[in-house]
């Protein structure tokens, strides 16, 4: 039943951590704050729950199923696998898997860096050609890539930076 899948959702919730959740779907609700007994079920069964994970908001939704109870389940079942993971003791991948759900900066939050700042390219000399400025960065670049790198604990923010710095340098300096 739909009840059952909601307490579930809650009680994973609880045991990961979260807090505040908040479950929305198109279910019509009473002012008391449940649904209507003989209720249709609705035409977007799709549900979403928000709540707050180590003080960062955090949302999973899911609209595959037909049901709402079964898209309920569906996010209960995903909830169970994060929190195993962390118990296998791999903690870090739940820190990353979440970052996934974390938004992304704005344009005007991120900081205008120039390619040399993001590839660390520090004073160059005057006698330095093009070719040995891009020969620098590209050393840089692959270092700064492996950092970065999501799969090895980087953020995706900073990988997509280091890219497109390569990209200006290699622009500016193969004139």
């Amino acid at each position: 039943t739909r009840t059952l899948a909601q307490n579930n959702l809650m009680k994973e919730i609880q045991r990961m951590g979260g807090r505040d959740p908040v479950l929305s779907t198109n279910i019509k609700l009473r002012i008391d704050g449940l649904p209507y007994a003989s209720q249709r079920p609705p035409e977007d069964p799709g549900v979403a729950v928000y709540f707050t994970y180590k003080k960062q908001p955090m949302v999973f939704a899911c609209d595959r199923w037909d049901l709402v109870q079964d898209n309920i389940h569906a996010i209960v079942k995903t909830i169970e696998a994060l929190r195993g993971i962390e118990r296998w003791g791999a903690s870090d991948m739940l820190e990353r898997a979440f970052s996934g759900f974390a938004a992304l900066p704005s344009p005007d939050q991120m900081q205008a860096e120039t390619w040399r700042d993001v590839l660390q390219m520090g004073n160059r000399l005057p006698h330095e050609t093009d070719h040995d400025v891009l020969q620098e960065a590209e050393r840089n670049y692959k270092l700064l890539r492996s950092q970065y790198h999501p799969d090895r604990g980087g953020s995706a923010v900073a990988f997509q930076t280091v890219n497109e710095a390569i990209e200006q340098a290699r622009r500016e300096l193969a004139r």
